[in-house]
């Protein structure tokens, strides 16, 4: 890890050093910086009519036989020519789960992306960034317009969502692009302790075919070094515009500390199917099948093997209007949900049904200076 250090500093160095003859760009301007932003509401019927009002192991679309804001967002982002940065304002109860690890009244719980962005003309195609990004970790992404389904799979629920550190990223040839990061962990601004995860990213882009890598590791034990954390998951999107599909697999090994200063270990093997088919005009249909076994209670707390399938019908018009209507049946192989209808100390159920519409207005980006 130690040599991560003199790589980035390197890296800086190529932010002031430009090619001989080289014409000084502008830098920064408030005509570049680009406007966009977007509404996401939601109401989710579930069948099992749990007390709480919420359904197990899911990810910001939790809540239940309600209406709610889920996310409402404004995105302001500036190209690094060669310096910009992207800054993210984020509300609502998606948000609130997003930031879920950070401290009570942290006003970073509102900004889900900010970072400074340089790249140096003499390094071509480099881009470093710097501050809180999204992670380069699975095949969805926190805002429910950009997925083909509604609600999340869990490989995105129970993986990393956000770092606080930097990352590089470089074109190698006109197909593959790879990257180094150097992060407090996953999902906390304030690190927990004083390593640092490190993070390698790949991607391999063709017209038809297109293969993400990314493998994370470091100490993520709060208050010690001890106890290392992995983190690998892979991504493999095909298709074309009429029919596309992906498969993601993640494996996590993570090594806790027990009460007796003991190092035990607690593995996860989940995987993600699913497609989206053009079904003529402004209409989409997504289904998607979800399988994450958690052998020693990581994710779950405690040993279980959790299935999904869900099934998206999608409208999305042009103006930026995006209407989702979904089935999902979740089911587990120990009890797991919350049924409404049994008796105070039941066992929880092995199965849970929801329907869910979710509405969504999108701002396209938006030019200050047009």
């Amino acid at each position: 890890m130690k040599r991560i250090f003199p790589l980035l500093g390197l890296a800086m160095i190529g932010l002031v050093s430009a090619a001989p003859g080289q014409p000084v760009d502008e830098g920064l301007s408030l005509k570049k910086v680009k406007v966009s932003g977007f509404i996401d509401g939601y109401a989710s019927k579930s069948f099992q009519d749990p007390a709480s009002g919420k359904v197990a192991g899911r990810g910001f679309d939790t809540d239940t036989d309600t209406f709610m804001l889920n996310m409402a967002k404004l995105e302001l982002q500036h190209a690094a020519e060669p310096i910009g940065f992207r800054l993210d304002l984020g509300f609502g109860r998606g948000f609130e789960i997003f930031n879920g690890l950070e401290p009570g009244g942290n006003a970073l719980q509102y900004i889900p992306q900010a970072y400074i962005s340089v790249s140096p003309k003499s390094w071509k195609g480099l881009q470093i960034d710097f501050g809180k990004f999204y992670t380069s970790a699975g095949a969805e992404v926190p805002e429910s317009n950009l997925n083909w389904n509604y609600s999340r799979s869990r490989l995105f629920v129970y993986g990393p969502y956000f770092h606080m550190g930097v990352r590089m990223a470089k074109p190698i040839n006109e197909h593959l692009t790879a990257g180094v990061q150097l992060v407090n962990g996953w999902d906390s601004v304030r690190d927990a302790n004083s390593g640092k995860t490190v993070g390698l990213t790949s991607a391999v882009v063709y017209p038809k075919v297109s293969w993400y890598n990314t493998y994370y590791f470091g100490p993520e034990n709060a208050g010690t070094n001890r106890g290392w954390r992995n983190f690998y998951d892979t991504v493999v999107k095909v298709g074309t515009d009429k029919a596309q599909g992906y498969v993601n697999i993640n494996y996590g090994r993570m090594r806790p500390v027990n009460d007796d200063g003991s190092l035990r270990t607690q593995t996860i093997l989940a995987t993600a199917v699913a497609g989206r088919i053009h079904a003529g005009g402004n209409f989409y249909v997504s289904p998607r099948y979800g399988w994450y076994d958690d052998r020693d209670g990581w994710a779950f707390g405690d040993k279980n093997t959790l299935q999904d399938f869900t099934l998206t019908g999608e409208y999305r018009h042009p103006k930026g209007i995006v209407a989702m209507l979904e089935y999902r049946r979740d089911w587990a192989s120990e009890g797991f949900f919350e049924r409404g209808d049994a008796p105070p100390g039941s066992p929880l159920g092995k199965h849970a049904d929801t329907l869910t519409f979710g509405l969504m207005l999108v701002l396209n980006a938006q030019t200050l200076g047009n």
